[in-house]
């Protein structure tokens, strides 16, 4: 199956692209196997997804389902964004290859995250991550980013290694 229009074109013009530095709810979600990783960031008042971005490592199905998932939960209150599907995802856009299907999963599941850690955030059960964050590494010159595990260079932004598998406990917010 190739890719519909739809696809394409929230790949070639993807929507709502970029991060909410004041965001109300962040949403985290990857596939160490094919090396996707999605951000979702929301901005919630009177309990409706007044704003909502993505940033999106992996391929052109996982960013125009980013672009996607953002769009479909735009101006939506959290009860109504709980209740879009992977499905949901896939069909607005047209459908997705068989091998592509996973992408619409981590849409779905980071926009949860997102209303999640909203929630959490809201109930005060969110700890202050300050507090355990690893020390961020950067090469002796203070360029690019490096796995406290394996020491190779990774993403500024992943949250796992590449190579390793192992999980970057520290954001990158510099």
């Amino acid at each position: 199956m190739a890719y519909s229009e739809i696809v394409m074109d929230h790949f070639k013009n993807p929507r709502n692209v970029g991060e909410i530095p004041d965001a109300d709810g962040v949403g985290e979600v990857g596939n160490p196997v094919c090396g996707d990783m999605m951000n979702v960031y929301i901005k919630v008042k009177d309990n409706v997804i007044e704003d909502v971005k993505f940033k999106t490592f992996g391929c052109g199905a996982a960013i125009a389902v980013s672009s996607m998932i953002t769009t479909l939960a735009k101006g939506k209150t959290l009860e109504e964004a709980m209740k879009i599907t992977n499905k949901d995802v896939a069909e607005a856009l047209g459908g997705l290859p068989k091998n592509k299907l996973h992408c619409s999963n981590l849409g779905a599941d980071a926009l949860h995250a997102a209303i999640k850690n909203y929630l959490d955030r809201k109930a005060g059960k969110v700890p202050d991550l300050a507090k355990d964050r690893e020390e961020h590494i950067k090469g002796a010159g203070g360029e690019g980013c490096y796995c406290p595990y394996c020491h190779k260079e990774t993403l500024e932004e992943a949250p796992f290694c590449l190579f390793c598998g192992s999980e970057i406990p520290h954001e990158h917010d510099h």
